[in-house]
């Protein structure tokens, strides 16, 4: 991962410390990084580069992820009232 993104492990560690990131583990604890994981640590090195601070990177993270969950429990708020209008219940 050091070598994809030009990030030290350290610096890769301490993001996943500060909870900006949050690579899947195998069994044997190693951790497993998705392209997601890339993209996102990308985007932290540029933001930390323009000197916006860890915690505010995580306030930002913390609202995207509550803003795609708001918008999951809306669509299917959305589909069980389409469901209800034209009695097509999912079994």
């Amino acid at each position: 991962m050091s070598e994809l993104t030009g990030l030290s492990e350290r610096q890769i560690r301490y993001y996943e410390e500060r909870k900006l990131i949050f690579p899947e583990r195998s069994k044997g604890g190693n951790r497993k990084y998705s392209f997601s994981d890339v993209e996102a640590l990308m985007e932290i090195a540029e933001k930390i580069e323009d000197g916006i601070q860890t915690l505010e990177i995580r306030r930002e993270k913390v609202k995207e992820m509550k803003k795609i969950e708001e918008e999951k429990i809306r669509k299917k708020m959305i589909q069980g009232q389409i469901n209800a209008q034209f009695g097509l219940w999912k079994k």
